[in-house]
């Protein structure tokens, strides 16, 4: 017979060795993958992206290029989790083959996703420190999922891979070679643009038209029709839309203050108390609709690879929407309402808003605004309502919409109430960019055959 103390002895044994057999079995190396598709962490990437341009001071057209490169690569990565989603090399135009991750491999294409923003980002910038300080921080986040060593080190690796293509594609788009060209020069036409107060500053980008277009033939490909003619005559047609500008500008209601500082989107305001001078940052017209998707984002819990989906065909708009407007400008380097009004109506007239350094026609902010609501209304839906709080952090309280289009509309009249721009450059600025965003949709697709 079997003791009690013997089988206390066999019980022990037999748990022990269940314990040790247990301790052996292999961890679920996937376990990870669930944390890891939490599209904050693609949001946090793409914000930190918008923080550095904001710091840096980038013009709207420049940055609206940071934004396209950085979210290309980031949907490149991406999509490889998707087998229903497709690669944008051969769509792009000069964007070739995009590598492909090692067959048989596991990967972690979020973290890989947030590598190459963050590469592509920190290279297209110049406070690089601020973007590595962010990229420590976010990858660190990657590692505390428990993400296997090896997966991790791949996933990092590709990552860069890839955004070392992306890279490569922008360094053959003209860009680096209008750093060294040649600055605009004022003209003595009374039509024609000239500085403003109150810095003065030179015309900001005037050869933008040359950068490569992502998805245009060309810059001039959807140009607007013609403004009006320049003329000094009290009842001309071109003296009456400035003294629109003008009577609207001494007669704003409370609302309409608002909504012009809302869109303002100036990334550098000058500000002047008696002697002193001193610089405001703000978001650019195109981050200021980054960050309203990424709000809408929130609300309808989409998934990774359709926030990156859209933010890639947003920034792609917002790119485009950019080289086309410039290429308007300076081709018509229609004079400012400020400038007109202060010689030929009111010497003393000042704008609401402080007059940006280009010349005026069309409305850069309607032409974004009106691509990028063509673009989120196709992908998010129409009449989706939303509250939009980008502008809280400097200062202003937040606004609601019942649709894009409508934001898309306020954004463009809100630069009449600036007192910034004549009629005709925002109804005509908003059709261009229409234009342009349903050019995007159809040029682009994201979506395998």
């Amino acid at each position: 017979m079997i003791s009690f103390m013997q089988k206390i002895i066999v019980s022990g044994t037999l748990v022990l060795g269940f314990l040790a057999l247990n301790s052996c079995q292999p961890k679920d190396r996937t376990a990870y993958k669930l944390k890891a598709a939490d599209t904050d962490l693609l949001h946090r990437s793409v914000r930190q992206v918008t923080d550095n341009i904001v710091y840096d001071i980038f013009s709207p057209p420049v940055a609206s290029r940071i934004y396209a490169y950085s979210c290309v690569a980031g949907y490149e990565v991406l999509r490889n989790d998707f087998a229903d989603y497709q690669s944008l090399g051969g769509q792009l135009n000069g964007l070739g083959e995009i590598p492909k991750p090692e067959a048989g491999k596991d990967y972690c294409f979020p973290l890989a996703s947030v590598r190459a923003i963050t590469t592509v980002g920190r290279k297209l910038i110049f406070s690089e420190d601020k973007m590595d300080e962010f990229r420590a921080k976010i990858e660190a986040d990657f590692a505390a999922l428990d993400v296997p060593k090896d997966v991790y080190q791949r996933s990092i690796i590709y990552g860069d891979s890839v955004a070392k293509v992306i890279l490569a594609w922008a360094d053959k788009d003209n860009y680096k070679q209008l750093r060294t060209a040649t600055k605009y020069t004022v003209s003595n036409d009374p039509a024609k643009w000239r500085p403003t107060p109150p810095m003065y500053m030179d015309a900001v980008e005037p050869h933008w038209n040359q950068i490569r277009p992502f998805t245009l033939d060309s810059a001039a490909q959807f140009a607007p029709v013609a403004p009006a003619l320049f003329d000094k005559n009290p009842k001309s047609a071109f003296y009456k839309l400035a003294d629109e500008v003008y009577k609207t500008g001494n007669n704003l209601t409370a609302e309409q203050r608002e909504i012009a500082k809302f869109w303002d989107c100036n990334p550098f305001v000058a500000n002047v108390e008696g002697h002193v001078m001193f610089a405001s940052k703000k978001i650019s017209p195109g981050g200021h609709w980054i960050n309203i998707f990424r709000q809408v984002a929130d609300v309808k819990k989409l998934t990774p690879i359709q926030v990156m989906e859209t933010y890639a065909l947003l920034s792609l708009g917002l790119a485009d929407g950019f080289i086309s407007c410039w290429d308007e400008k300076y081709r018509r380097n229609v004079i400012r309402p400020e400038s007109y009004i202060n010689q030929y109506i009111d010497p003393k007239w000042v704008p609401l808003l402080q007059t940006p350094p280009f010349p005026e026609y069309t409305s850069g902010h309607s032409v974004v605004s009106g691509a990028s609501s063509v673009i989120l209304t196709q992908l998010l839906g129409d009449g989706v309502a939303f509250r939009d709080t980008t502008e809280l952090e400097f200062g202003m309280t937040a606004r609601s919409f019942a649709s894009f289009n409508e934001a898309a509309a306020q954004a463009s009249a809100s630069r009449l109430y600036g007192g910034i721009h004549y009629r005709p450059a925002l109804d005509n600025g908003l059709v261009q960019g229409e234009n342009i965003g349903k050019w995007v949709l159809r040029k682009v697709q994201m979506h395998a055959k």
